[in-house]
C-alpha cells in the first residue's frame, strides 16, 4: 500500500502547473468571485422572487457562501424571566439566496435537547413551505475525540443539514425539550414543577444558510498579490486532490470510469494494497468490478475550503453506512449542488477539515468521492464517532427513517463495498474487530466485533442510517459478496 500511496505524491507539484484551473464545461462561463464571503443585500420582504438570471445580474457572483445569523429569544418563562430563553429563532424574513440550512452552537459536546423547525420561501415562486424538522442529534457524525481534527478549536455542535432548494426567505423555531421528557423514566419520579422545567438550549445558536454556488472551484478573485496567493493555494489543493487518484484516472478527471472484472483484477494486483504473497498474487482475487465514481472535481468541490494535506488510516476493515438526514426532496441533477452544500456546512459551519464521509450515494445510484485523499486509499474520515480508524463511511443522500431507500442506492452500496473492501481482502459478509476510540455505545479501548458492512447505529447509539436503510444492509452484504465472486 505504501507504494500506491507514494505513487501520486511525485506528480502533485507538476499537476499544479499542468492541471486546467476550471472544469472544461465551465471554462467559458466562469466569472471571478469575491475573495471573502461579503454580505450581499437581501431582497426586501415581500419583494417579487427573482429568477436565477435576474439574481446573477443584480448580485455579485459568489462561488458559494454562508449566511450565519444569530438566533433571537422568542420566549422566557414567567417565573424566571432572567433565565435563558426556552425558545429561540428568527421571525419570517427575506435573505440572500441559499439552498441548505442547519443550526450550529458553540460547544461540540453539548446536546440540543429539543426541536428545530424551519420554513423557507422558494425563490422561483415566492411560496412558503410548511414547517420542516431538522435532525438535532448529529454529534455522532464527527472526528474521534483526541484527534487533531477534533481538537482544532474550530469544531462546533450542529444539527444535520437540510436541503430546501433555491430559497430567499426563512423562519426558524428552536424549542427546548422539557426536563421531564428528556430524562424519560427518571423524570416521572419528579414533582410537577420538574416535569415542566425546560432544559437550557446550547449557547451560541446560529442559523446557517448555505448557498452551494456553482461548480467553479478556482476563481477566487482578481487583482493584487492577495488574490494571486489565494488562487495559487487553491490550485495547489486542487492538484493535490486530483493527484490522489492519478493511478485510476487522468489528472483533472471528473469521473473515474467503471472497470470490467478482468480489468479490476489487473488493477488489484498492481495496487497491492495489503502486500500480497506470491501465492496470493497467483490466486483469483475476491473483488468486485470497480464502479464508476464521480470525483471531487466532478461535483465541483472548492478545494480552497478544506484544510490542506491528506490524512490516512492504516487499512479499511469495515464500511459504516449512513444517511445524511438532509431530506429526500432533491433531484438527482441537483446532487453536485447538494454535496457542495454539505461540504461547505461541514467545513465552514461545523469546523471540520473536509467533508466527513468517504463516499456519498444518491437515490439514482450514482457514487461520489467524499473526503479528499484518493478513492482506493484508506482515507481517515469523520463519519462514525469512535470508529473512524480502519474504516470508511458511506452516506446515502436523504432521510431513511420512514422512507425506503431506492434499489439503485442499495445496489450502489453493494458495488462500492465489493470493490473497496476487495482491495483490502475483506469479505463483505464477514465480521471484523475495531478498537473503539470512545462512543456512547462502546467505551474507549474496547475491541468491538462488528459486521464488515455495518450501520452507523452499530458503533454509536443513534437512529442513523434510518430504520428503513438499516433494514437493507443484509441485502447489501449479500450482493457485495456475490459481486466479489464469493
Amino acid at each position: 500500500m505504501r507504494g500506491f500511496l507514494a505513487s501520486s505524491i511525485g506528480v502533485t507539484c507538476a499537476a499544479a502547473l499542468a492541471l486546467p484551473l476550471t472544469p472544461p464545461a465551465l471554462a467559458a462561463s466562469a466569472r471571478p468571485a469575491p475573495a471573502t464571503e461579503a454580505a450581499r443585500p437581501a431582497l426586501l420582504a415581500g419583494s417579487p422572487a427573482m429568477n436565477p438570471a435576474e439574481r446573477r445580474a443584480a448580485e455579485p457572483y459568489a462561488a458559494g457562501s454562508t449566511q450565519s445569523l444569530p438566533l433571537e429569544p422568542l420566549t422566557r418563562t414567567r417565573a424566571t424571566p432572567s433565565a435563558p430563553p426556552t425558545e429561540q429563532g428568527l421571525s419570517r424574513r427575506a435573505v440572500r439566496h441559499f439552498s441548505l440550512v442547519g443550526v450550529i452552537w458553540d460547544d461540540p459536546d453539548a446536546e440540543l435537547h429539543g426541536r428545530v423547525r424551519v420554513r423557507t420561501r422558494a425563490a422561483g415562486t415566492g411560496t412558503w413551505s410548511g414547517w420542516q424538522d431538522l435532525e438535532t442529534h448529529n454529534a455522532d457524525h464527527a472526528a474521534d475525540r483526541g484527534t487533531p481534527e477534533r481538537a482544532s478549536g474550530r469544531v462546533r455542535g450542529a444539527t444535520a443539514p437540510l436541503w430546501v432548494g433555491d430559497s430567499d426567505g426563512v423562519e426558524l423555531r428552536v424549542s427546548s425539550e422539557s426536563g421531564g421528557r428528556a430524562a424519560g423514566a427518571r423524570a416521572r419520579t419528579s414533582d410537577t414543577r420538574n416535569l415542566r422545567a425546560a432544559l437550557p438550549l446550547p449557547s451560541g445558536l446560529r442559523l446557517e444558510l448555505v448557498d452551494p454556488g456553482e461548480a467553479d472551484t478556482t476563481s477566487l478573485g482578481v487583482g493584487g498579490p492577495r488574490a494571486a496567493d489565494a488562487r495559487n493555494a487553491e490550485s495547489s489543493a486542487l492538484a493535490e486532490a486530483s493527484a490522489a487518484n492519478v493511478d485510476l484516472a487522468p489528472l483533472g478527471a471528473t469521473e473515474i470510469a467503471a472497470l470490467s472484472r478482468a480489468e479490476t483484477e489487473q488493477e488489484y494486483r498492481a495496487f497491492d494494497a495489503v502486500k500480497l504473497t506470491e501465492q496470493q498474487r497467483q490466486a483469483k482475487p475476491y473483488i468486485g468490478p470497480r464502479p464508476g465514481i464521480v470525483t471531487r472535481r466532478g461535483w465541483g468541490a472548492n478545494e480552497g475550503l478544506r484544510e490542506s494535506g491528506l490524512r490516512y488510516t492504516k487499512k479499511v476493515k469495515a464500511a459504516f453506512v449512513h444517511h445524511t438526514a438532509s431530506g429526500n426532496n432533491y433531484r438527482c441533477s441537483q446532487v453536485p449542488s447538494l454535496i457542495r452544500g454539505i461540504y461547505r456546512y461541514h467545513v465552514k459551519s461545523m469546523g471540520w477539515r473536509d467533508i466527513g464521509y468517504n463516499f456519498l450515494i444518491d437515490k439514482c445510484g450514482k457514487i461520489y468521492e467524499g473526503r479528499a485523499g484518493g478513492v482506493a486509499k484508506p482515507v481517515l474520515g469523520a463519519h462514525t464517532l469512535g470508529f473512524n480508524s480502519n474504516s470508511m463511511g458511506i452516506a446515502v443522500l436523504g432521510s431513511y427513517g420512514a422512507k425506503k431507500p431506492s434499489k439503485s442506492a442499495v445496489k450502489a452500496i453493494a458495488r462500492l463495498t465489493a470493490w473497496k473492501l476487495g482491495l483490502y481482502r475483506v469479505n463483505p459478509k464477514g465480521k471484523t474487530y475495531l478498537k473503539s476510540a470512545g462512543s456512547n455505545l462502546h467505551r474507549k479501548g474496547k475491541k468491538v466485533r462488528l459486521n464488515v458492512i455495518s450501520g452507523h447505529r452499530d458503533g454509536f447509539k443513534t437512529e442513523c442510517p434510518g430504520r428503513k436503510l438499516y433494514g437493507k444492509l443484509g441485502s447489501a452484504r449479500s450482493k457485495a459478496a456475490r459481486y466479489q465472486g464469493r
